[in-house]
């Protein structure tokens, strides 16, 4: 007889519940190995904070120094500036080192500091004024042919500078004798002045004694104490006292 062949049975659930219970204590322990493996690589942090952290100490420390520096500078500036207001209120030969740090709010020490010297204070002092009071480009009529119009066009400039400063420069000829290093910066002003002493003289072709005349005219209208006297003692205008000197040169040249 014939058999039948004999089909699998379906394994029952009870059959496979220690199949399932292991296939999932299995899934849990690979689980945890995972995410323990995980953690195990997670980069370190140190190495970055480290870095951070001197990046930001080197960006404080370049504050600071840039902060400090410009502390040093605003504090020169305002000892420079005191200087300047009192040698134009009082004159450099009134004007002392106290002075100067008490205008300026600081301490005598301080002042020393910055300026250890007389030659080094005026440098600063100079180098400040002239920056904000630069004198006449003598370029500025250069080019114009006619003498008596130059000089006039001169003058005008020159003596409207002189009235800018006229402070400054009264205090100065004043201790011009009694500060020694006044006397040597104001021979900077006084090689100024020669150089536009000559390009007034230029394209008049004279010589002799007329030349000699037209020349010590332009030096005397030129001078400080020339204007001063035109327009405080005597109460010129500024066009007048030009008109005035313009004559006087005008007059020296066509003498022969």
């Amino acid at each position: 007889m014939k058999r039948t062949p004999m089909l699998p049975r379906k394994p029952s659930w009870a059959s496979l519940g220690p199949m399932i219970r292991g296939a999932v204590v299995c899934m849990s322990d690979s689980f945890h190995w995972t995410m323990v493996s995980h953690e195990n690589v997670r980069p370190s942090c140190g190495p970055v904070k480290m870095f951070r952290e001197t990046f930001m100490s080197d960006q404080k420390r370049t504050y600071r120094k840039t902060r400090r520096a410009d502390l040093e500078e605003e504090t020169r500036r305002r000892i420079t500036e005191s200087a300047v207001a009192l040698h134009e209120e009082l004159g450099p030969a009134r004007t002392s080192i106290s002075a100067i740090a008490e205008h300026a709010g600081v301490r005598r020490s301080t002042v020393y500091r910055h300026f250890p010297d007389d030659e080094s204070l005026f440098a600063a002092c100079s180098s400040h004024y002239r920056a904000a009071h630069p004198p006449p480009d003598p370029c500025a009529w250069a080019g114009i042919e006619d003498p008596a119009r130059r000089t006039a066009t001169a003058l005008g400039e020159l003596y409207a500078f002189y009235r800018q400063t006229e402070g400054m420069y009264t205090s100065l000829l004043r201790d011009e004798a009694l500060v020694p290093i006044v006397h040597r910066r104001l021979g900077d002003f006084y090689g100024y002045l020669r150089a536009v002493q000559d390009g007034l003289m230029a394209g008049r072709g004279l010589r002799g004694h007329a030349g000699r005349r037209t020349r010590a005219a332009l030096g005397h209208a030129l001078a400080f104490p020339t204007w001063r006297s035109l327009a405080r003692e005597h109460g010129l205008a500024d066009g007048e006292a030009v008109g005035l000197m313009v004559v006087l040169v005008e007059g020296a040249a066509a003498a022969r």
